[in-house]
C-alpha cells in the first residue's frame, strides 16, 4: 500500500507540489493503479510473442537539400533582442 510519505517522495522527485489535503486522494489513486498492475501481472502471457511496438514502424527519410532561406538580418530586425545572429530570449526554466 502506498502511504502518504511515498506520495510526497514521488512528488518531490517529479518536482511537484501536492497540498496536504490532496495526499489521501493521491495515495488512493496510486494504490488503484498498483492493483490494476497486479491484475495485469496475473495474466498468462506464455503463449504471446513479445511486442515492442503495437504497429509496424518504418522510418521514412527524405534527402537533405540545401534550399535558400530568409535573410537572417531582415528576420532579426523583428526581434526585440538578438545576439550573435540569434534571437535572445529570457530564461524560462528554473530549478
Amino acid at each position: 500500500m502506498v502511504e502518504k510519505e511515498e506520495v510526497q517522495r514521488v512528488a518531490q522527485l517529479a518536482l511537484l507540489e501536492i497540498e496536504p489535503e490532496q495526499m489521501d486522494k493521491f495515495s488512493r489513486q496510486f494504490n488503484e493503479i498498483l492493483e490494476y498492475m497486479e491484475e495485469i501481472n496475473e495474466l498468462d502471457l506464455s503463449q504471446c510473442e513479445a511486442a515492442f511496438h503495437i504497429t509496424e514502424l518504418k522510418n521514412v527519410f527524405r534527402e537533405d537539400k540545401v534550399e535558400p532561406s530568409y535573410n537572417r538580418d531582415v528576420i532579426l530586425k523583428n526581434a526585440p533582442d538578438s545576439e550573435d545572429g540569434a534571437f535572445r530570449v529570457p530564461k524560462v526554466i528554473e530549478r
